[in-house]
C-alpha cells in the first residue's frame, strides 16, 4: 500500500445522499421527479422517497436512471455505496465516542503494563485495542458475553470491585488456556489426577506448576495462573470453554500455599459437583451459596479428610512442631493445615504463619 495516499486520504465528517445529486441533476437539466418517474417507470412516491434518502438506490433503479438521464448505473450505485459507507462510519464514530465511558471503567493502564495490549495514539484507538482483546465488535457484546458479573458483586461497596477489570481477568484467563492443548474431559481421569495433585502441595512452584498444568490438561481441565487485577477480589475461577474442556484459573491472589490450594480443590470440585453453564468466581458475593458451601467441603475433605482432621483438630493446642508432623503423616503441606486450622478457628490468624509456603510471580 502506498504509505502517501494512505496519509493524504479524505475522510469525511458527512454523508451526501445520491438523492441529493439527484436533485440537482434533474434542476440543472430543467426536469421535474414527475417527468422521471413517467421516463424510468418509478412511481413519484418512490422517486420522491430517493430524493429524501428515504431510499437507496438499487441495481435497478441505477439501470433505469442510465437510461433516463444518460449517466452510467454504476455512477449512481458508486455514489449510493459512498453515503452508505460514510453513513457506517459516523455511526461507528458516534457510538466509539459514547463508548468512552466504558472504556474508563477499564483497567486500560495495568493491561498496557502487563502486555496484554498495545498502547494506543487516543481514546477511540485504544477502545477498539480493549475490544479486539476483548475479542467484541462492540461495548454492546461486553454485557452478551459476561452478563452476570454486575449481579456477582452487587454486594461489594461501589467503586471497590470493578465487574470490568473482572472481565478483562477472566478474559486473559480465556486467551492462556487456547494455547493449551487438553485432552476431552473425562471425570474418572480428573478424580484420579486430584489424587496426585495433592501430594504436589509440598513442591516449589517450579515443580508444581508444570505438573498441575500437565495432570489436569490430561484430563480435560486447562488449569492457568493469571495475576489478579486490581478492584477484582477473586482468587480463582471456573467455566466450560467448550463442553469437553473446561478452565481452572488461579489468581495466587493471598500468595500463600493454603489458599492457593484450597482455591485450587475448590474449583475442582465446581467442575465435578456443578452444571457447565455456569462460572463460578471464588470470592464474588451473589453467587449460589449452597454450591459455594459444597465445593468448600469437597476442598477441605480433599485435602485432609475429615476423619484425620477431626482426630488432629480435637487436641487442645497447636505446636508448630506437631502441626508438621500431622502435615508429614497425611502426606500434605504444613501450610495447609494451618490454614485448615485458622478457618475453623481453631489457630488465630497470626499464629503459625511461617509454616506456610508465600509465593511471587515472575515473568
Amino acid at each position: 500500500m502506498d504509505e502517501s495516499n494512505t496519509l493524504n486520504e479524505y475522510r469525511p465528517d458527512y454523508a451526501v445522499p445520491p438523492g441529493e445529486v439527484l436533485v440537482a441533476e434533474l434542476e440543472m437539466r430543467g426536469m421535474t421527479q414527475h417527468e422521471l418517474a413517467l421516463r424510468t417507470g418509478l412511481t413519484p412516491k418512490h422517486i420522491v422517497s430517493i430524493a429524501k434518502a428515504k431510499s437507496a438506490i438499487t441495481s435497478d433503479t441505477a439501470i433505469k436512471l442510465e437510461r433516463a438521464l444518460g449517466m452510467p448505473a454504476q455512477y449512481w450505485l458508486n455514489l449510493e455505496s459512498n453515503y452508505q459507507e460514510v453513513l457506517s462510519r459516523l455511526a461507528e464514530e458516534e457510538k466509539l465516542e459514547r463508548d468512552r465511558t466504558w472504556l474508563k471503567k477499564v483497567p486500560v493502564t495495568e493491561m498496557i503494563k502487563r502486555g496484554w495490549i498495545a498502547k494506543a495514539a487516543d481514546a477511540k484507538a485504544q477502545l477498539v485495542e480493549v475490544l479486539r482483546f476483548f475479542g467484541i465488535a462492540s461495548v454492546d457484546q461486553w454485557d452478551d458475553m459476561w452478563p452476570n458479573l454486575a449481579v456477582a458483586y452487587r454486594q461489594h461497596v461501589q467503586g471497590e470491585i470493578s465487574p470490568e477489570a473482572v472481565s478483562a481477568w477472566l478474559r486473559r484467563g480465556e486467551l492462556e488456556a487456547s494455547k493449551i492443548s487438553c485432552a476431552p474431559f473425562d471425570r474418572s481421569a480428573f478424580r484420579t489426577a486430584l489424587a496426585e495433585i495433592r501430594s504436589l502441595t509440598c513442591e516449589a512452584p517450579e515443580v508444581f506448576v508444570p505438573r498441575l498444568a500437565s495432570l489436569c490438561a490430561e484430563a480435560g481441565v486447562a488449569v492457568v495462573f493469571v495475576p489478579a487485577l486490581p478492584k477484582t477480589g477473586v482468587s480463582g475461577a471456573t467455566r466450560w470453554l467448550t463442553p469437553t474442556k473446561a478452565l481452572i484459573q488461579l489468581s495466587l491472589r493471598y500468595r500463600t500455599d493454603d489458599h492457593l490450594w484450597f482455591t485450587f480443590f475448590h474449583e475442582a470440585g465446581h467442575i465435578l459437583l456443578h452444571g457447565k453453564k455456569e462460572c463460578f468466581l471464588e470470592g464474588a458475593n451473589g453467587l449460589d451459596e449452597a454450591k459455594e458451601h459444597e465445593a468448600n467441603e469437597f476442598a477441605e475433605n480433599e485435602l485432609i479428610s475429615r476423619k484425620e482432621f477431626a482426630a488432629f483438630s480435637a487436641r487442645p493446642i497447636f505446636s508448630k512442631a506437631a502441626i508438621v508432623a500431622f502435615a508429614r503423616q497425611v502426606g500434605i503441606s504444613p501450610g495447609v493445615v494451618v490454614g485448615q486450622l485458622q478457618y475453623k478457628k481453631l489457630l488465630p490468624p497470626s499464629h503459625c504463619n511461617d509454616l506456610k509456603m508465600t509465593f511471587t510471580w515472575t515473568q
